[in-house]
């Protein structure tokens, strides 16, 4: 799989799970060709795991946040405003934006940028067009258990 190919799954299937378990399908999972057994750091693609993955939090059409079950998740940029829409119907710290930056000391370190200080106005914009109803059957559409 390459970038192009990563971030085509991320705007196909809207929300996708990183690595770990859930209602949406996962990243690592696609990558890898299968369900990955146990951590992915021990798969034999782990390295294009890896590289890939910081491909996907590198890019702007996606936000990474911890929107399911806590865990790393990206949302493509299309579906930023029925998030921001329907952010009532999460716990408004899984709606952070999450990146890591690498300390002087060479660890990486999660910063977040809180919910809604990452939305950009033209995304505050579109989301005030929509009705709840619609960006509820917009993330409905990626999220089965909404």
């Amino acid at each position: 799989m390459t970038p192009r190919q990563a971030l085509a799954f991320v705007r196909k299937h809207g929300i996708v799970l990183e690595a770990a378990r859930g209602v949406v399908p996962t990243l690592a999972d696609a990558i890898a060709g299968g369900a990955i057994r146990g951590s992915w750091w021990s798969h034999p693609r782990s390295h294009e795991i890896f590289e890939l993955t910081r491909s996907i939090r590198d890019s702007e059409e996606v936000l990474v946040c911890r929107l399911i079950q806590g865990k790393i998740t990206y949302v493509h940029r299309r579906l930023w405003p029925a998030v921001v829409r329907a952010a009532g119907m999460f716990p408004r710290k899984n709606l952070a934006r999450v990146h890591e930056v690498h300390a002087p000391t060479g660890r990486h370190v999660v910063k977040a940028v809180e919910f809604p200080k990452w939305v950009p106005s033209e995304v505050a914009g579109e989301a005030a067009k929509l009705g709840e109803s619609e960006a509820r059957s917009a993330l409905r559409a990626c999220l089965p258990t909404l």
